[in-house]
């Protein structure tokens, strides 16, 4: 069983900048692809970001690129989503989620994955 816990989120203007953190408890965080998700009102859960075990590998949804960024710290058991240049479409809860997998894998079918955090809300003010 892997606990994830996100943190991060909030309100924030139009251009500005989050950094969403994700902790595992586990001794074997190394081990799990780990991907970030949002769900908007209404809408399906979206796979926004995608990092490989040892960090080497990543994906993201096209309208993220070059605005955010996933990076991983298997020492602290942690993966980060650097979100900048922020829009209103951005607005949503954010979910880290994480599975055992291959190395350099970056991503993973959303329905694939075993583990999922609570969620952190981001919103975006225009």
């Amino acid at each position: 069983q892997v606990q994830l816990n996100e943190s991060g989120g909030g309100l924030v203007q139009a251009g500005g900048s989050l950094r969403l953190s994700c902790a595992a408890a586990t001794r074997t965080f190394a081990n799990y692809v780990v991907g970030w998700f949002r769900q908007a009102p209404d809408k399906e859960r979206e796979h926004v970001a995608g990092i490989s075990r040892g960090g080497t590998s990543t994906y993201y949804t096209d309208s993220v690129k070059g605005r955010f960024t996933i990076s991983r710290d298997n020492t602290k058991n942690t993966v980060y989503l650097q979100m900048n240049s922020l829009k209103p479409e951005d607005t949503a809860v954010y979910y880290c989620a994480a599975v055992a997998g291959a190395g350099g894998i970056s991503y993973v079918p959303r329905k694939k994955y075993d583990y999922w955090g609570q969620g952190t809300q981001v919103t975006v003010s225009s």
